[in-house]
């Protein structure tokens, strides 16, 4: 038998947030820290609210706090853990419902990096714009981001400065485009970036890159978004 101790919170009830203890007979549970949810959610407590879908790392919806550090529950296993299992909602965020964080700010400051391709200089529908291997590897710990918000919301310059920093994620994915050499916008984006408080909150506590799920170095991409900008300008 596991114990699992769960946040809960409805808002259309008026009643404070409070702590939910389950036990679960492994026997009769997958390994993930989702399957333990799910159960609880289908088995004994079918208000229990929190996202989910494609139990594979890719999504990102899984996201919340599980004992202390922001990861994805679909690829975070039960055994990875001793005694009880303490599930949070993702930190510093405003909470819709039990396990569900607010994401609308998140994903308004996401649109603002404007996350797509630009080239003029190729017009769509003349011909591919190739990469070489080496401009093409540029990407590789970049595009895997899947936008779960583990490293933004563990990251203490993003909890008091969230209206105005952008945060490791959303910084992450700016350099994404940054670092694509079919992408011919690179001075219009860093101007939007060179800012005190969209790109220089960061203070490198590095609490994104340990959090991370897929494994990325959100700091590492910051770092270098600011040598573009220091390099640019010694040119």
């Amino acid at each position: 038998m596991r114990k699992f101790e769960v946040y809960r919170w409805d808002p259309e009830t008026n009643e404070n947030p409070r702590i939910d203890s389950f036990e679960i007979d492994m026997e009769h549970c997958g390994p993930m820290v989702l399957d333990a949810i799910l159960k609880i959610k289908n088995e004994i407590d079918t208000t229990l609210t929190f996202r989910r879908s494609c139990r594979e790392g890719v999504c990102g919806s899984c996201a919340m706090n599980i004992n202390g550090k922001n990861t994805l529950a679909c690829t975070k296993a039960i055994a990875d853990y001793k005694g009880t299992v303490k599930i949070f909602p993702l930190p510093h965020m405003a909470v819709v419902k039990d396990l569900v964080a607010d994401m609308s700010h998140f994903f308004e400051q996401y649109a603002s990096i404007k996350p797509w391709l630009t080239n003029d200089a190729t017009p769509p529908g003349e011909g591919e714009r190739l990469q070489s291997r080496e401009e093409r590897a540029k990407l590789d710990g970049l595009y895997e981001c899947v936008l779960c918000a583990c490293c933004s919301t563990s990251c203490p310059s993003y909890w008091w400065n969230s209206d105005k920093y952008l945060g490791p994620a959303i910084l992450l994915q700016a350099y994404r485009w940054l670092a694509d050499s079919r992408d011919t916008d690179d001075q219009a984006r860093l101007d939007d970036l060179n800012e005190s408080f969209k790109l220089y909150r960061c203070h490198t506590i590095m609490n994104c890159t340990d959090t991370c799920p897929k494994g990325l170095n959100p700091a590492k991409a910051i770092a270098e978004i600011k040598k573009m900008l220091v390099q640019r300008g010694h040119t």
